[in-house]
């Protein structure tokens, strides 16, 4: 049996990841989209919940006292990145074992298929220091960037305003609750669990603008 390297301590940060097995997909649509973004949610509460429920209007739901605090999430077609602290002890491993399973139980019946869809347990890596905190919040939120430029890191962005444009019109990350944009998925976010380094839209877009070396 596996032992995880990391004891999650009640109060503490954490990045949590995984991807797909073999690194697969585990988006196909944006359909697989939303129900993940919906199990973050619904998934954040001591209540149970259906699995046909989340054809509904998730948000509404009552969850009960919530598990986690989450900081940022992003969602990429193989993979996925959230900031997290438990609110109380064992959140973090009962939140993401419901949305893991969850999505699992979800994809399996959609695509047809049987077997792992992640790869093994989720990851995890404890945030001990502010510059490293600070970082991941820009890490995660230009993770999809990538999904146009890959290499952007090395060779530096080429075509600015389309980054911009795409980083701004990208759904399945907390990128546009960092700038105030009033939508469901807010909800997902526990902003005052987390140390406010971000007091406004212009802080946020700072910090962002000066990994991607956009002047604001």
């Amino acid at each position: 049996m596996s032992i995880r390297k990391v004891n999650f301590v009640h109060g503490e940060y954490y990045h949590i990841y995984n991807r797909g097995n073999s690194k697969q997909k585990i988006f196909q649509d944006k359909e697989d989209y939303e129900y993940f973004l919906k199990l973050l949610f619904i998934a954040n509460g001591e209540e149970k919940f259906k699995f046909h429920f989340l054809e509904g209007n998730v948000y509404e739901a009552k969850r009960g006292n919530q598990l986690v605090g989450i900081g940022a999430y992003v969602l990429m077609p193989n993979h996925f990145h959230i900031l997290i602290t438990e609110t109380q002890e064992g959140g973090i491993s009962k939140f993401l074992h419901k949305v893991s399973s969850g999505y699992s139980h979800y994809y399996n019946k959609k695509y047809e298929r049987t077997g792992s869809l992640f790869e093994g347990k989720f990851k995890s890596e404890y945030i001990d220091n502010n510059r490293y905190f600070k970082y991941l919040f820009s890490y995660i939120h230009l993770n999809p960037i990538k999904l146009i430029q890959k290499n952007w890191k090395e060779e530096g962005i080429k075509e600015k305003e389309n980054i911009l444009y795409f980083l701004n019109d990208y759904k399945y990350s907390s990128y546009k609750d960092y700038l105030n944009i009033s939508r469901q998925e807010n909800l997902i976010l526990n902003r005052k669990d987390f140390p406010n380094y971000f007091s406004s839209k212009n802080t946020f877009l700072k910090e962002i603008f000066d990994w991607i070396k956009i002047e604001l």
